[in-house]
């Protein structure tokens, strides 16, 4: 599902990765942990090409994300962050459905499918309110059916537990390894908590050094 072969960036000529390879299968639980300022944000924004890569390769699906205008690579792939980045003023589902319209998806559609997922999520009632008026928690689920919507094919998600504190952090992870079972969705999870780690992780990677390390 996502392939990376030989891949580094610098930043003003000093390397932040460095021939990096990963591999993800479809419907895998992976999940990346680094300290911060190691790179795994840049890791991210490299595979959704909101930044380019220096050198390597990158595989989405089977097809190199240089093949791919951002929006059809955007639409396999969701990205959920630590900060929610939903909008105060939106509703919940004005926010979730906006996901579909950046795309030109038909908003009927989209909203019935907020709707399902919503509910899937235990957020059906809470569809017309605003984000400020819920949990961390809630904000946060709110993200991962955002995230859902257009069915991609991977989930990102940098840092999604950040904001949370431990017990709503594993609440949030067991939700994603449910969704990704149900959805059919490889999940690539960046985080710096071991714990969660050792809990919830299929397949995990430490980035030090610039490098990539799979763990045994």
């Amino acid at each position: 599902m996502i392939h990376l072969e030989q891949v580094s960036k610098s930043f003003e000529q000093q390397p932040i990765l460095h021939n990096i390879n990963m591999h993800i299968a479809p419907g895998e639980f992976a999940f990346l942990q680094g300290r911060s300022g190691s790179g795994k944000s840049t890791l991210v924004k490299l595979l959704y090409r909101e930044l380019e890569r220096d050198t390597g390769s990158i595989t989405i699906d089977g097809v190199s994300i240089d093949k791919l205008a951002k929006y059809e690579l955007r639409r396999k792939m969701g990205v959920i962050f630590q900060s929610f980045e939903l909008l105060e003023r939106k509703t919940v589902l004005e926010n979730i459905v906006l996901a579909g319209q950046i795309l030109g998806r038909d908003p009927d559609k989209m909203e019935a499918e907020a709707m399902r997922l919503l509910k899937r999520v235990g957020l059906e009632e809470k569809a017309h309110v605003l984000p400020t008026k819920l949990s961390g928690g809630q904000q946060q689920r709110v993200a991962i059916v955002r995230a859902l919507l257009n069915k991609p094919k991977i989930i990102l998600a940098d840092e999604p537990t950040g904001n949370l504190d431990p017990e709503t952090a594993s609440e949030v992870l067991m939700l994603m390894r449910e969704l990704r079972e149900e959805e059919g969705v490889a999940m690539l999870v960046i985080t710096h908590s071991q714990h969660l780690i050792e809990t919830f992780a299929e397949k995990s990677w430490i980035l030090k050094e610039g490098g990539v390390y799979e763990r045994q």
